[in-house]
């Protein structure tokens, strides 16, 4: 990685779930970033890998409650109050990584809620995307992959030409991005746990090439490019890790157990 500027890191933390969430009887009304899973809260494991990955700079945490900024990173680490929103927070987190480092062209948005990734899986989506020029780059993990390292994960997969896979939780983007969102992005947003309903608002062409499984990864980079006005890349992530992220209450069993293993091991 030295032959690459280091990168921002903005994790998003900001979600809080409700009632009718799967997990709040695990987290009872706080944010599901502060969740304990083996012995730490699930945004101290995100931090960790973030404070070993050699391409990352400064990081800011966005979405916390003001008594909950208690965490170590070995690289500068900030915080700002949740915006109300995802794309909100995004933007605030980058805007505040461009006040302290106008200079900073990229930034990798983390969902603070993978609390398995490791400093490799960060250095491999910097490195991987900084040998091409686009303006965003999305992971795609194979259900091969994903079921070998966590079986019984039961992630959302959908079919491409290419095979069955999941989205990753770590995105790369220009920071030059900011305030030139399409106005479509708040939908995508909205829509990030249902791939079919992305594929609507990006068109009904690709909502049917995708629900026949005839959509290819690159005519799905054209789809977003005609519509979002944007030069993506989706890249074939062969870290699992990236995508694991604990939204049931068996998912979090499975990635407490693979951690606990993981510090016994240490």
């Amino acid at each position: 990685m030295t032959d690459t500027p280091l990168t921002a890191a903005v994790v998003t933390a900001g979600g809080v779930p409700r009632p009718s969430d799967p997990l709040y009887a695990l987290t009872q009304g706080r944010n599901k970033a502060l969740l304990e899973i083996a012995g730490r809260p699930m945004l101290q494991w995100v931090l960790d890998a973030l404070s070993g990955a050699a391409g990352i700079g400064r990081v800011v945490v966005v979405g916390l409650p003001a008594d909950a900024h208690a965490f170590t990173c070995a690289r500068p680490l900030s915080y700002l109050p949740n915006s109300g929103s995802l794309l909100g927070n995004v933007e605030a987190g980058v805007k505040a990584v461009l006040t302290a480092e106008p200079e900073c062209r990229h930034a990798l948005l983390v969902s603070s809620d993978i609390p398995a990734i490791t400093p490799a899986s960060v250095d491999w989506t910097l490195a991987t995307a900084f040998a091409t020029d686009h303006e965003i780059y999305y992971s795609l993990i194979a259900e091969a992959d994903m079921e070998r390292r966590f079986p019984g994960a039961h992630r959302s997969y959908f079919t491409l030409k290419e095979g069955r896979f999941c989205g990753g939780d770590m995105t790369l983007i220009q920071t030059a991005l900011v305030n030139h969102y399409s106005p479509a992005w708040n939908e995508l947003i909205a829509a990030r746990k249902n791939v079919l309903r992305q594929a609507a608002i990006i068109g009904f062409g690709t909502l049917l090439r995708m629900a026949l499984g005839q959509m290819s990864i690159p005519a799905a980079e054209h789809a977003a490019l005609q519509r979002l006005q944007i030069r993506g890349r989706a890249m074939r992530c062969p870290n699992a890790e990236a995508g694991m992220d604990v939204d049931k209450p068996h998912q979090f069993e499975l990635v407490q157990r693979d951690l606990a293993q993981q510090r016994a091991v240490a």
